[in-house]
């Protein structure tokens, strides 16, 4: 017999999970739990060839490096992490390449910080000097000066 009852369900914060608020029959102690959905396990394709699984905790952990001492919170974060990994359910089948992966990431990062957008940029695309940075953020700049 189950040992809580539900209260409250609801979507969470970013939308990737549901959020259920419960309660513990025995001590009517209250407590969350959030519940994902299983998804079909999507394989990420290395440079090498090889295929490890995907990994919401790896696009994590990069956005946390490229947002390193920029004020994004970290809600701000799970949101992009959760854009990122819908956008991959909903685009992929089975399999992602690393590259197609990155340029996501690029892709959210850039509207979410252009400072943590060029730190994740200058490692991902492996800048060789100065140029290579002015042709990337070239596109940006033209976005913000008024013609």
């Amino acid at each position: 017999m189950d040992n809580d009852r539900v209260m409250d369900s609801r979507a969470s914060d970013d939308g990737s999970a549901i959020r259920r608020r419960r309660q513990c029959h025995g001590c009517g102690r209250r407590y969350t739990t959030y519940e994902r959905p299983e998804e079909t396990t999507i394989k990420v394709v290395k440079k090498d060839g090889s295929r490890v699984p995907y990994s919401r905790d790896k696009i994590r952990g990069g956005l946390e490096r490229a947002c390193w001492k920029r004020p994004i919170s970290s809600r701000k974060i799970d949101k992009a992490v959760a854009s990122i990994e819908n956008d991959v359910y909903t685009n992929f089948d089975t399999e992602v390449s690393s590259c197609e992966l990155g340029l996501l990431v690029m892709e959210h990062l850039r509207d979410l910080d252009e400072v943590a957008f060029v730190r994740f940029a200058s490692v991902y695309r492996q800048y060789e000097d100065v140029q290579d940075f002015i042709e990337e953020l070239q596109p940006m700049l033209e976005k913000k000066s008024p013609r």
